[in-house]
């Protein structure tokens, strides 16, 4: 993919996060691998007013130093360091939805409340402790509550959803505001009924070969 139509799927996913209610604002965040460099959205824009040239580019081995003609995101610390951790993850995704949040004030991790959990690689979507914004603390924390899966709650803050592009990170942070909401709501009907960990798993394994799949062509 050219680096303009990086640049564009990037506001196109940007601008989603608002018509699909997951963030609001200039709140949240979006990156993607570009080589050996990340693509990221910049600080404090408003959505609809981003253009290609907004994007900034920054080195993944580098110091956080950037191209372009404005600042990245506040948050373009753990973009930089889970794209440096996972090899797997090209999209990252990161977002103030309201079912997340509450989640994440309440300190509360997401359980296999259904088996779409699976989607993440896991039994569960951890919440870490609270560290500010945009600080190598609040990476770190990042970091450890994703582990090898593709989602975390950030304590007091929001979600981060990873994907090997960013189209899936985009259905991952749908998926996991879906998941917020129905374990919170059934939460206050009655007691939580948890999937057990190896059915998780067991889903976690069909859903590898789950819809459409490039497929081999005979000659």
């Amino acid at each position: 993919m050219s680096d303009l139509l990086q640049r564009q799927l990037l506001i196109k996913h940007a601008r989603a996060l608002i018509s699909k209610g997951l963030t609001q604002g200039t709140s949240g965040n979006l990156s993607l691998r570009d080589g050996e460099a990340m693509l990221i959205t910049p600080s404090g824009v408003p959505y609809e007013e981003l253009e290609p040239a907004s994007i900034a580019r920054m080195a993944l081995k580098g110091d956080g130093a950037w191209e372009g003609p404005l600042k990245p995101s506040s948050e373009w610390r753990f973009h930089l360091d889970i794209l440096r951790a996972r090899p797997d993850v090209n999209g990252v995704v990161h977002a103030h939805s309201t079912y997340a949040t509450v989640h994440a004030i309440l300190r509360r991790p997401i359980r296999a409340v259904h088996y779409m959990i699976a989607a993440f690689g896991g039994a569960e979507i951890a919440c870490t402790d609270y560290a500010p914004y945009g600080t190598p603390e609040l990476s770190a924390l990042a970091i450890e509550g994703l582990g090898q899966k593709h989602g975390v709650l950030l304590g007091n803050h929001g979600m981060i959803v990873t994907g090997a592009n960013l189209d899936e990170a985009m259905m991952r942070a749908v998926e996991l505001e879906t998941l917020a909401q129905q374990s919170y709501l059934a939460s206050l009907a009655g007691t939580l009924v948890i999937l057990p960990d190896e059915e998780v798993m067991r889903t976690v394994e069909r859903f590898k070969s789950y819809g459409r799949k490039a497929q081999d062509h005979e000659t």
